[in-house]
């Protein structure tokens, strides 16, 4: 059970504080066990980081079928969204460390898993006329664009609605 405890603490501080942040000592100040425990559970911090990785990965697995069973971005994407936020935050901060290899492994991962759902849902709710290598080509900017803005304060209904309306008008222009 503690070895969940710390795992959900590790990856909530890295998505609202960053990897940098993640260090053991402080880290065991959050979970309310002694560091000792830590060790216990895991060999290092690299082997915490790996299986953060992999609570990220199984995440975007549950987002991902979540977004598929969407049927529209407003108000069920948003939702979605909102309520994973912690998983969002979290890949926000692997995207800025993508230099590790590691990193950016899992962000492909993730990304294949909750871009194929969330592209189908974005072409269904945009209808536009391009291609299925623009549309990409878009959507891909579009999450670029998303991952830079998000942050802790600014993930609300009020933000997310303002967001993917402004991004539909954007792209109604291009077409």
């Amino acid at each position: 059970m503690s070895k969940l405890k710390w795992l959900k603490k590790g990856y909530e501080l890295v998505a609202e504080s960053g990897f940098q942040q993640l260090k053991i000592e402080p880290l065991a100040q959050l979970v309310g066990i002694s560091k000792s425990s830590f060790y216990h559970h895991f060999a290092d911090l690299e082997v915490f980081q790996e299986q953060l990785l992999a609570l990220h990965l199984d995440r975007a697995e549950v987002m991902a079928v979540k977004e598929k069973n969407a049927k529209s971005i407003d108000p069920e994407l948003v939702d979605i969204i909102l309520e994973h936020q912690i998983d969002l935050l979290f890949h926000r901060q692997l995207r800025f460390h993508r230099n590790q290899p590691a990193f950016d492994q899992a962000v492909q991962k993730a990304e294949s898993l909750i871009g194929d759902a969330l592209l189908e849902l974005w072409v269904k709710d945009l209808q536009l006329p391009f291609s299925k290598d623009q549309l990409r080509g878009v959507f891909g900017m579009a999450m670029e664009n998303f991952f830079l803005q998000i942050h802790p304060e600014n993930l609300s209904h009020r933000w997310l609605r303002d967001y993917f309306s402004q991004l539909k008008k954007i792209t109604a222009a291009l077409a």
